[in-house]
């Protein structure tokens, strides 16, 4: 019994991409210490703890993923759109929570610690259903025709309308957006579709402006990116201090645990700094050199996606590794944008560094995927 055990975790072992392991387990723990940094004023290294259990979990979600067939998973197609439509809109139940940010993104129970955020989940489906659906329409119809096109567009407004509706968050649905963008350019949908699209959205968008029906919020997140001085002391108050924390690393930093607005004790100082704000504290305290060191780790994870995306045997497999590849690429791009003061504020943490454990667990789950998609990849001399 303990030999088969031995073999099946020896078999797991041998299969692992070690490279991806490598690179998100050094990730994490880059997080993890500068987690630790971020929270070193308030006494209590609670959150570290917590990063570190689910690193560890994350790496057992890593190996099982791994061994996943998403492409037989699939074709229950039906089930899991059922049980996407049903994670969001549990969103509207009791067991929804707006976790302080304002935007119902939250399953939980009060008096509980733990918490899940649904669009993790949902991302995942998200993209194997849409690879499942654009090989479908490659090998049946015409990707540049009108139906096609219908179809596609229905898949996105069917699930990332119901979550923008249901959650109010804006930030991972421009995430999923994304992803449909990269896979269906990817899968060879004709260009002017894009450009209607963009146009299209940006028409949508400034008949809403105009007419009022964007939250007031909102507004004043994106009028403060080109008037510093709006509203300082209140919604541009999170992205002023990111950038005097930034500023203030210089080259080489201000030291660890000895960041000016990193370990600030009082309220004016670094918000969310273990969570969306994360690459402020390490651009603080470890200053250019380590700002560099992050979006190094970050260029190479992302490298190794694509190239695993690339070399896939089958479309299904390449659509899948590209869609989490795009997905990561774009969160780490959303929150440097924030951090820099160079997008409104869209809640979205740096992957691996910002504090959260069932998304980092969920995140080392879609790199297993991705992982599996490796173990399909073709030979370099074909």
């Amino acid at each position: 019994m303990l030999r088969k055990i031995s073999d099946f975790f020896l078999g797991c072992i041998r299969q692992v991409d070690l490279v991806l392991l490598a690179l998100c387990t050094g990730a994490t723990l880059f997080g993890c210490l500068m987690i630790a940094s971020a929270t070193h004023y308030t006494g209590s290294y609670k959150n570290v703890i917590v990063q570190l259990a689910a690193l560890c979990l994350g790496i057992v979600a890593y190996v099982l993923m791994s061994m996943l067939d998403l492409a037989e998973v699939s074709k229950r197609w039906k089930w899991l759109l059922g049980a996407s439509l049903v994670l969001i809109f549990l969103l509207k139940t009791p067991l929804g929570m707006d976790g302080g940010t304002g935007n119902r993104a939250w399953l939980g129970v009060s008096g509980l610690p733990v918490n899940l955020q649904p669009v993790e989940i949902v991302k995942l489906i998200f993209i194997a259903l849409l690879a499942r659906q654009l090989v479908y329409l490659q090998e049946n119809r015409d990707l540049k025709s009108i139906p096609s096109i219908a179809l596609l567009g229905g898949h996105l407004v069917l699930i990332v309308g119901a979550y923008a509706a249901v959650s109010g968050d804006m930030g991972s649905a421009l995430v999923l957006m994304f992803i449909f963008a990269c896979m269906c350019f990817v899968a060879g949908v004709a260009k002017r579709w894009f450009v209607i699209g963009i146009l299209g959205g940006s028409f949508a968008f400034y008949v809403l402006w105009e007419e009022d029906k964007i939250n007031p919020y909102m507004k004043d997140r994106f009028l403060t990116l080109f008037d510093h001085d709006l509203d300082p002391m209140g919604i541009g108050w999170q992205q002023t201090r990111s950038l005097l924390a930034l500023g203030g690393g210089k080259l080489t930093g201000q030291g660890l645990f000895h960041g000016t607005q990193t370990q600030a004790k009082d309220a004016g100082s670094l918000p969310a700094r273990h969570t969306d704000f994360i690459f402020c504290v390490c651009g603080e305290e470890l200053g250019f050199i380590g700002a560099t060191l992050i979006l190094l780790l970050f260029a190479l994870l992302i490298w190794r996606g694509f190239v695993i995306g690339v070399r896939a045997r089958d479309r299904f497999g390449s659509f899948i590794a590209l869609g989490l590849t795009a997905q990561l690429a774009l969160q780490v791009l959303l929150n440097i944008a924030v951090a820099t003061n160079s997008f409104p504020n869209t809640g979205i943490g740096l992957p691996f560094f910002s504090y959260g454990g069932t998304s980092l667990m969920m995140l080392l789950g879609q790199v297993g995927v991705i992982l599996s998609v490796s173990r399909q990849t073709k030979p370099e001399d074909e």
